[in-house]
């Protein structure tokens, strides 16, 4: 039995419900190949990731917003600099991104991610993580990009999930107590979405357990959904800015860190991205749904592929899971 008002799950998928939107991540907005299966997925959104340096122009974004906008698509930039110019550039640096993402406001993205995983060191500086940092930096964001172009939607940058605080004092903070910091720190004055990512599931999005490893929350669908939206007291809807299920079918062994997911099966990706679209429809708190990821190629330490939807073989059996749950 799951908590109280969480729909329970049809059998199979069940229907995408109206007012919510899903999409995928890809390698490029101009990709044929991604294009056609996005379609075929019955998906409206693409995403990509723009890594920002200081003096960048705004420019650089402009293909990936004009090319998904041509083909029909609304686009969300993902938009994060480096740890290491963070930390030089302290205040400075924050407020010329700031400026840059006013600009980007500009060229007429339909949404904006302010930076990805900075409860990790691999995206904020070490020994300097702090949700009360990275609130100042979304509140500069927020009100540039606001100022240029209000109906840019802003997404705060979605925390890793991760229990692993304790072994990496320093380099992680739990994505739970970092979620909870931000709202205190005020947030959600600066944020049309919460943003959360959702990566290593083995079981169906339906259940509440019988995870392999253990029951942390981060294991579960339902797990990431309530615990990122009781933080914020349902004020925020939840945008899921990556949610992907690994599969190794076609490409070999996982690598270190990922055997997890080892037997894990092409059609099972399938039938939960589909459920958890569904899911995430019918829930009331789940705004948009970014399938990560649509066409990777990459196997190696970080197996990008084993999550793509496009598989090995060029086949997309998650495009007819989610065509068919519509």
């Amino acid at each position: 039995m799951g908590p109280v008002g969480v729909p329970a799950a049809a059998p199979g998928a069940g229907s995408i419900a109206a007012g919510f939107e899903y999409g995928g991540h890809v390698t490029s907005t101009s990709s044929a190949r991604a294009i056609n299966a996005m379609r075929a997925a019955g998906m409206t959104w693409m995403k990509v990731q723009i890594r920002y340096s200081p003096g960048a122009s705004p420019g650089i974004t402009a293909d990936a917003i004009n090319n998904a906008h041509a083909n029909g698509f609304k686009i969300l930039l993902g938009i994060v600099g480096w740890p290491n110019d963070l930390e030089a550039g302290g205040q400075g640096y924050v407020q010329g991104f700031a400026e840059f993402l006013g600009g980007v406001a500009g060229m007429g993205p339909d949404a904006i991610e302010v930076w990805n995983e900075p409860n990790l060191s691999r995206e904020w500086p070490e020994g300097q993580i702090s949700a009360t940092a990275y609130t100042e930096m979304l509140r500069l964001a927020y009100e540039r990009i606001k100022a240029i172009n209000p109906s840019v939607m802003v997404i705060s940058a979605a925390p890793a999930p991760t229990g692993a605080e304790a072994a990496f004092p320093g380099k992680v903070v739990n994505d739970d107590r970092y979620v909870r910091e931000m709202v205190q720190a005020g947030a959600l004055n600066y944020m049309d979405c919460l943003g959360a990512h959702y990566n290593e599931g083995l079981v169906a999005p339906s259940r509440f357990e019988g995870d392999p490893r253990d029951n942390y929350y981060t294991r579960y669908f339902w797990g990431m959904v309530n615990t990122y939206w009781n933080a914020t007291g349902g004020q925020r809807p939840i945008c899921f800015t990556e949610l992907g299920y690994l599969s190794a079918e076609g490409y070999g062994s996982l690598p270190a860190g990922f055997t997890w997911a080892q037997g894990f099966t092409v059609s099972q990706q399938a039938a939960y991205l589909a459920e958890a679209a569904a899911l995430s429809s019918q829930s009331g708190k789940v705004r948009l749904m970014i399938v990560w990821n649509v066409d990777f190629t990459n196997w190696g330490a970080d197996p990008m592929a084993g999550y793509a939807i496009i598989r090995a073989d060029g086949s997309c059996p998650a495009c007819n899971a989610l065509a068919g749950a519509r």
